[in-house]
């Protein structure tokens, strides 16, 4: 369906043919051509929206002087949260803008799993309102599972309404990857829903015949890859690997050596997700491509990988290079080995004044915590003798996880944490107000040695999870966060050291970016005056929830559980 008009079509000819003076001239540039490599002097020629006119001299209504700067097309994040930045989603352009991402595709899963359509409709709604093109997947599994209780169920008949709308792409990512080789009803809802429309991928460790039979659903992306080897298989067998590096997920290093000029048509970025005190620190997309880089990734594969691939993954034909009839999403460079960013046209306007414009939407979801009563000392009490317990094992960095049985002890006929050991008590408790449901488990590689963090992001179905080596502060925490409608909270000896507050769905801060950061860097000095060891602890935390599934490997004698990972989310 068309969405130009005549006469706005006919501009656009008038003035890349020269009949007409284009709108906008970006003058004297370096084009980094993403066919070559080759860097090209050029003038950009510009008609609203949409370049008209390269690899040539041009004049303008408007000029903009390049100064002899490298000129690159505007950046795809192709896989994020924007709830898990902790921030709106015009804070998060706001924040990601400058540093080159001019498209976004977001799946708004989380707080889906909280709101339901409300959020799809928050998300859509902001979205045609925002500078950076932001596209929407609509979100597969909510809730991801059965194990746990969501605040909402979306099934087929709630997705297919959006799926018309001009800024959804297809289908989030497909999370349910036993579901799809079982042909589940709801999974096959979906799939056949959205069949020849794009379908987002999840599948960690997936390999032959078990990956064969979840691709036959029609699904071509994922961005779980973590070894080379896994991912050289799926691109292989026709996906496109989004090279994840968030917060927590950080895959850059074992999948850089895969990426080359020949596989780049075959792999693109994905962040999956930063907060604000990581961009601030690294960068966002800009980062991903510098570090490709300076692991030896060739410049022409990983600006590639950061726009035209992703453009091409998504079905977004209409933007990832430089050239007549695309999107003027571009990107200036003062260094393109270390992907330096000094200016950024998102559409054709400079961001600064654009995002000043830009009018923006109230959020929903306040108040979302909901105790069915409060949450006490006793609640956290594990009964047993401690022997061979079962502990999930933290790998920093990532959020897959080990299975360990550790002998913990136990006081008076309940299993103890261990701080000693790097073992604290791990907690799930209910927030929807559904139930009063709690699990209750062990941790090790937090570092906590007194206290306890809690959170009300919390993979996937966003219940409070809680962490601590006391019973009480662990109460006291969770508590805590019900009185500020979610967030992070930090208490030790029944004082709270430090929180966040994420009222927005329990999600998301309403306060500038800026102000979430400095938040953050509060909250890492407090834990680590209480021993904690890992870079992101809270999200560590909230990735906790997720559930267990067996890793099988083949063996002559056939399929063997040899240890036991948390799904990744």
């Amino acid at each position: 369906m068309s969405t130009i008009s005549h006469d706005v079509l006919a501009r656009r000819i008038r003035q890349g043919s020269g009949q007409e003076t284009p709108d906008l001239v970006v003058r004297n540039v370096r084009l980094f051509d993403l066919v070559t490599g080759d860097l090209i002097p050029t003038d950009i020629a510009i008609c609203g929206d949409t370049i008209v006119g390269t690899l040539g001299c041009h004049d303008g209504t408007t000029v903009i002087e390049g100064h002899g700067r490298i000129v690159v097309p505007g950046f795809i994040d192709t896989h994020l949260h924007i709830e898990s930045s902790l921030v709106t989603p015009f804070e998060f352009e706001r924040c990601v803008l400058p540093h080159g991402v001019t498209t976004a595709i977001c799946d708004p899963h989380e707080m889906a799993n909280v709101l339901g359509v409300t959020a799809l409709r928050y998300f859509l709604d902001a979205a045609t309102r925002m500078v950076m093109d932001l596209r929407v997947n609509l979100s597969s599994c909510v809730p991801s599972t059965a194990l746990e209780t969501s605040g909402a169920v979306l099934r087929a008949d709630a997705l297919t309404p959006f799926m018309d709308h001009p800024k959804v792409i297809g289908l989030a990512e497909f999370m349910n990857m036993p579901g799809v080789l079982s042909c589940e009803d709801d999974c096959m809802d979906k799939l056949v829903a959205f069949a020849g429309r794009h379908i987002d991928g999840h599948a960690p460790l997936m390999t032959g015949q078990r990956l064969n039979g979840y691709l036959s659903a029609g699904i071509s992306t994922d961005h779980e890859a973590t070894r080379a080897d896994e991912a050289l298989e799926k691109i292989r067998k026709g996906m496109t690997v989004l090279i994840r590096e968030g917060s927590v997920c950080k895959d850059l290093a074992a999948l850089a050596p895969l990426l080359t000029v020949a596989t780049s048509p075959f792999l693109a970025f994905c962040t999956d997700d930063r907060n604000p005190l990581e961009i601030a620190h690294e960068g966002h997309v800009d980062f991903m491509i510098r570090s490709a880089i300076a692991r030896g990734v060739p410049p022409l594969a990983a600006y590639r990988a950061a726009s035209l691939s992703a453009a091409r993954a998504f079905g977004l034909t209409d933007r990832g290079m430089l050239a007549p009839g695309k999107r003027a999403d571009i990107v200036f460079l003062d260094d393109l080995e270390g992907c330096v960013v000094s200016d950024v046209l998102a559409g054709g306007r400079p961001i600064g004044p654009a995002l000043a414009a830009r009018p923006v939407v109230d959020a929903p979801g306040r108040n979302s915590v909901h105790l069915r009563r409060p949450v006490t000392p006793a609640d956290f009490a594990v009964p047993g003798d401690g022997r061979d317990t079962p502990v999930i094992g933290i790998i920093p960095g990532q959020i897959i996880t080990d299975f360990l049985t550790i002998d913990l002890g136990c006081r008076n006929g309940t299993v103890l944490a261990r701080p000693d050991l790097d073992v604290a008590k791990v907690a799930v408790v209910a927030r929807h107000g559904l139930n009063d449901n709690m699990g209750r488990g062990f941790v090790r590689g937090f570092g906590l040695r007194r206290g306890a963090l809690a959170s009300s992001v919390g993979h996937d179905a966003h219940n409070i999870c809680v962490v601590g080596v006391d019973d009480d502060d662990m109460a006291a925490a969770a508590n805590r966060l019900a009185e500020i409608g979610g967030g992070f909270v930090i208490v030790e000896n029944g004082q709270v050291r430090e929180e966040l507050p994420l009222p927005i769905a329990g999600l998301m801060s309403d306060a500038p970016f800026e102000i979430v950061r400095d938040q953050l860097i509060a909250l890492r000095a407090a834990t680590r005056a209480m021993g904690v060891t890992l870079e992101e602890p809270f999200l560590h935390l909230a990735f906790l929830p997720l559930p267990v599934v067996p890793r099988l490997k083949i063996t002559d004698h056939g399929l063997v559980d040899v240890e036991r990972m948390i799904v990744i989310g």
